[in-house]
């Protein structure tokens, strides 16, 4: 079939130049099944909680939305009394398993955000910039031990039709590498085009970000119970009152910062507003010199490519290649379960797809596989609010791009718990919040008829059906 016979499904070049069967299974056999981040580092220990205590700030959720909010209101209120509560460890769901992309966008994209805060967006660009660069200064400051390294991320057109998206005027600090640029600065067969955003990412190694924050704001004087899951959240005129499991404690706090994300939230107004989505993730061993050489990558950038079901890949500090993305499985029910994360049928995509994108790599294999629930709202970006008279706060719905914008969530939440009227708390964003997934079972059937026509624009040359086009007609439309 002719690659670009107009009208017609194509072929992807990852089914074009699949490698064989026997190089996909000699790669992920022996691999293991726990997320490389959390496997690499020696966590800390923090006790649960036991008994009543009172706190000025409860935070709950030990991700990096709750650690950033316990530790800038710490260093905003040295004296308040501010608690954690994580219902297992810090860091072991999304802030232990993503790719460690820290970017700087707090729309989920340039197009997304421009789409759905038209008078907002360039203001919106700066302050992501504005927050990845107070990241940066904090890892500094606090001598984080993170991997931080702010090597920018890289936009790939792997088919001819997403090359002019590449070429519409490159940016201030963006570099655009025609095919044999691209070839020559990073070698793999697929690349057609590419474009350099030099200061709008970093990379860092996802757990032991949640590690630094833990022991930071340990440091910063903040209390930290882990396996201390809160079962339920009373307020009245004193404040609110947070119970743990099993009667084992108990937080009155004058302030709740809610950072759950994927999970059920403690306010049934935010019960319908994300959906758990599936993302799968391989890591291979470490390249030896000879492997580095063959695919070039000196300066270290994160890639992706532009499709709507789309790849993301990055080298970690030990020289090993995250490779992840592109099967995003919803399950139908809105549950987190741990027997979501084994699917064969993803890693093998995966690893196909590996080998299609660097075929001088066969032989090397991957060391480990896993995957990890992205919350997902129907704008594909974080939304904020408050309950309870301004009591309680929360941000969450982050789809996959909150390493940075998880820090700017918890200024906005701090912001809104101390009723300061801010930059951040004007906006737009903050200020409105999105659709509802509807319930199941309508949820599911919606989520899956969009994924297919997703899959279908990317074999039609980008083209949006009438349900993508109704969708983004309605402010609930996604390009990745």
């Amino acid at each position: 079939m002719p690659v670009n016979e107009p009208g017609k499904r194509q072929r992807t070049v990852f089914e074009r130049h699949a490698p064989a069967d026997s190089v996909v299974e000699h790669a992920l056999a022996g691999s293991s099944s726990e997320p490389f981040w959390l496997a690499d580092i020696e966590l800390d220990d923090y006790p649960s909680l036991d008994g009543t205590h009172d706190a000025d700030l409860a935070v709950v959720g030990g991700g990096y939305t709750g650690l950033w909010t316990a530790l800038l209101a710490k260093q905003r209120h040295p004296q308040w009394r501010v608690v954690l509560l994580e219902a297992r460890t810090l860091g072991w769901a999304a802030s232990g398993r993503n790719g460690g992309f820290c970017e700087a966008s707090l729309t989920h994209g340039e197009e997304n955000g421009a789409n759905r805060f038209p008078a907002e967006i360039e203001r919106l660009n700066q302050l992501g910039l504005d927050n990845l660069d107070a990241i940066e200064a904090q890892v500094a400051k606090l001598k984080l031990d993170c991997d931080f390294e702010r090597t920018g991320s890289m936009a790939l057109a792997v088919e001819p039709y997403q090359i002019e998206y590449l070429q519409d005027g490159p940016g201030p600090d963006q570099v655009y590498f025609d095919q044999p640029a691209i070839r020559a600065e990073i070698n793999s067969p697929t690349y057609l085009a590419g474009l350099w955003s030099k200061r709008e990412a970093a990379m860092v190694h996802p757990a032991k970000l949640a590690r630094a924050l833990g022991r930071a704001a340990s440091a910063a004087g903040v209390e930290i119970f882990e396996h201390s899951k809160v079962t339920g959240l009373h307020t009245d005129d004193r404040g609110s009152r947070l119970a743990v499991q099993h009667g084992s404690g108990s937080i009155r706090a004058k302030k709740v910062a809610l950072g759950t994300n994927v999970f059920p939230s403690l306010l049934k107004r935010n019960a319908l507003m994300t959906v758990p989505v599936y993302d799968y993730v391989l890591m291979t061993e470490p390249l030896n010199r000879e492997q580095l050489a063959s695919i070039g990558w000196q300066r270290r950038q994160g890639l992706s490519d532009l499709a709507n079901q789309f790849h993301y890949y990055r080298l970690s500090a030990d020289n090993r290649i995250l490779f992840g993305g592109y099967d995003a499985i919803y399950h139908y029910g809105r549950r987190v379960n741990p027997e979501y994360e084994n699917r064969r049928a993803s890693y093998r995509k995966l690893a196909s797809h590996f080998f299609t994108t660097f075929p001088q790599l066969e032989g090397l294999r991957f060391s480990h596989r896993w995957a990890g629930a992205i919350d997902t709202c129907t704008r594909f970006c974080a939304f904020y609010g408050t309950a309870r008279g301004g009591k309680i706060s929360y941000a969450a719905g982050f789809t996959g791009l909150g390493v940075a914008a998880t820090h700017f969530a918890a200024e906005v939440m701090l912001d809104q718990l101390e009723g300061l009227d801010t930059e951040r708390t004007r906006l737009t964003m903050v200020r409105s919040r999105p659709l509802p997934f509807p319930p199941e079972p309508l949820a599911s059937i919606g989520i899956q008829a969009t994924r297919a026509a997703l899959n279908q624009a990317d074999h039609r040359e980008g083209k949006r059906n009438l349900l993508l086009k109704s969708l983004d007609a309605v402010g609930l439309g996604f390009d990745s």
